[in-house]
């Protein structure tokens, strides 16, 4: 509700309202969970009746899972930076234009190669929508649209092991590699390919 408050604030709200830098205060990720903590170890904490002693341990405990797969999707954010560093985006874009294909089709193309090259949704969508937006300025906004929820579809294509939310999903399931791979990143590839389907019989048709 707090990072809701501070979003809902940087699209209604001035920026020079009094008010504006509390709710960018208390609506910053670190400090809303923070606040959401806090909030636990009263409501589910001593307000039933654990003493300070037992609240510590448990908190302590609650650590312990979480541990191997922050280290897990740290590293792989890491490799999945050294993929952008080291231009691979850029030359998956300009492979994608030299095909010739349709604005729609080349956003989901490019996001699709991206995506699984770096591993991440976030810069597949950078990387397609900079590459596509010259050849989708003069589409009409029903298109443009239609390029953009292509773009979206295309970057969620296979997550694997380049992907951080791909081992934090088989960490926080207790899942094998291959059960990650059966389960995970063939729900990702289906949805990416439906919006693919989706988005071309819209683009078809309007």
């Amino acid at each position: 509700m707090l990072m809701l408050v501070r979003a809902a604030a940087d699209v209604w709200m001035s920026k020079t309202a009094w008010i504006y830098p509390f709710l960018q205060f208390i609506g910053d990720p670190m400090v809303a969970l923070l606040i959401a903590v806090l909030l636990a170890m009263v409501t589910f904490g001593t307000s039933v009746g654990f003493t300070p002693l037992t609240l510590t341990t448990k908190v302590g405990e609650s650590l312990l899972p979480i541990v191997g797969a922050t280290m897990i999707v740290g590293a792989g954010g890491g490799f999945k930076q050294v993929l952008v560093d080291g231009g691979a985006a850029i030359a998956i874009g300009k492979v994608a234009v030299a095909l010739s294909l349709s604005t729609l089709v080349l956003g989901w193309l490019v996001a699709v190669m991206v995506r699984l090259a770096t591993g991440s949704a976030t810069v597949a969508t950078v990387t397609a929508s900079g590459i596509v937006a010259p050849f989708a300025a003069d589409l009409p906004p029903t298109h443009l649209a239609l390029v953009v929820l292509a773009i979206g579809a295309g970057s969620l294509f296979f997550s694997h092991v380049n992907d951080a939310g791909f081992w934090m999903v088989k960490k926080y399931f207790g899942m094998t590699i291959g059960q990650t791979i059966k389960s995970w990143s063939v729900m990702e590839t289906i949805i990416s390919v439906v919006g693919l389907a989706l988005t071309l019989l819209v683009w078809t048709f309007f």
